[in-house]
C-alpha cells in the first residue's frame, strides 16, 4: 500500500429514503416506501475493460497524460470527465488523521488488543476496523457506505475498498472470513449504488472473489510477487496493476502488458510536478 493522507470526509447517510417517505406522507396517498423503489430501476454497474491506461492517483488528482483511459482517485477527489474513474476508500482500515473521529464517534468499531489499545498496522500508522461480528460489521457497512455512495454521487464508476487483508495484521483477532463477509456487505452496498467494485490485492482471497460479488481487481505490485497471472484468470484481464520498483514493473510488462492496465507510479503516489513523481505505462 502506497503513502498517502487524504483529508477525511465523512459524508452524510443519504436523505432520499427520508425524501421519499416525505413525499408518500405529504401526499397522504396509500402508497408504500416499496413501490417508491420498485418504480425506480437500480443503476446500471459497468467494470472497467481490460488492458485499460490506467493512472494511479490516490495521493493527489492532476491531469491525466494523454491516452489514459481509466483512473483511480481518492474519494475526496472529483471524477476525471470522459474516463473510467475509481473511487479509493480505506474501508477496514482508519487512516492517523481519521482515527479521533472514530475514537469519539464509533470507539468499539476499533479493533484493540487486550490492554483496550487499538491495533495499528505499524506500516501505515493506520488503526485496524473491528470486522469480527455480523454486529460490527454491520455498523461499519453503515458508515463505509456512506462514502461509497458519496463516490456514486460524485461520478465515479467504480470503488476500491483497500486493505481487504487487515486480518493478516491483527495477531488472530480477525479472520479473512470476517473480512470478506464485510467486503460482501460493501460490494453489496455498491452494486446498489451503481458502482462496479474491485478487489484490492489479497491473493488468498480470489476464491471468493465471485461470493463477494468483487467485477475486477486492483493489484499492486502483482509483477513483483508473480502474482498477475491470478488476478487475470480470476478477473478475465479486468485488472489494473501498480508497479512501485523497476523490477516489478518490467516483470509486469513483460507478462502482461498487452492483456492488464499497467503502470508504475512512485511510493508516493504523488501528483505530477511533486518531488518523486514516477508515472509509466507499457
Amino acid at each position: 500500500m502506497p503513502n498517502h493522507a487524504a483529508v477525511p470526509i465523512f459524508r452524510r447517510r443519504s436523505t432520499a429514503v427520508a425524501g421519499a417517505v416525505g413525499a408518500v406522507t405529504a401526499l397522504g396517498v396509500g402508497v408504500t416506501l416499496s413501490h417508491v423503489f420498485a418504480a425506480t430501476p437500480a443503476p446500471k454497474v459497468v467494470p472497467p475493460t481490460a488492458n485499460a491506461v490506467f493512472d494511479y492517483q490516490i495521493g493527489g488528482p492532476y491531469t491525466p497524460a494523454k491516452g489514459v483511459t481509466a483512473v483511480s482517485r481518492d474519494r475526496s477527489a472529483q471524477p476525471v470527465k470522459g474516463l473510467y474513474n475509481v473511487c479509493y476508500v480505506n474501508a477496514f482500515q482508519a487512516q492517523p488523521d481519521a482515527l479521533d473521529w472514530w475514537q469519539k464517534n464509533h470507539p468499539d468499531l476499533i479493533l484493540r488488543d487486550s490492554n483496550k489499545r487499538p491495533v495499528i498496522d505499524e506500516d501505515w500508522d493506520e488503526a485496524l476496523l473491528d470486522t469480527s461480528t455480523a454486529d460490527k460489521r454491520s455498523r461499519l457497512a453503515d458508515v463505509v457506505g456512506a462514502w461509497v455512495n458519496g463516490c456514486a454521487k460524485s461520478g465515479f464508476q467504480a470503488v476500491e475498498p483497500d486493505n481487504l487483508d487487515s486480518y493478516e495484521r491483527s495477531g488472530g483477532r480477525l479472520t479473512k472470513a470476517n473480512n470478506a463477509a464485510f467486503a460482501k456487505l460493501l460490494a453489496t452496498r455498491a452494486h446498489s449504488a451503481g458502482l462496479a467494485v474491485g478487489q484490492k490485492n489479497t491473493v488468498d482471497m480470489l476464491s471468493e472473489s465471485k461470493k463477494i460479488g468483487f467485477d475486477f481487481a486492483v493489484a499492486e505490485e502483482c509483477g513483483e510477487y508473480n502474482e498477475c497471472g491470478d488476478y487475470a484468470k480470476a478477473y478475465a484481464d479486468r485488472v489494473f496493476v501498480i508497479e512501485y520498483g523497476n523490477a516489478g514493473f518490467s516483470q509486469a510488462c513483460a507478462g502482461f502488458g498487452a492483456r492488464l492496465g499497467i503502470v508504475q507510479r512512485d511510493l508516493d503516489v504523488a501528483p505530477r510536478g511533486a518531488g518523486g513523481y514516477t508515472f509509466r505505462t507499457c
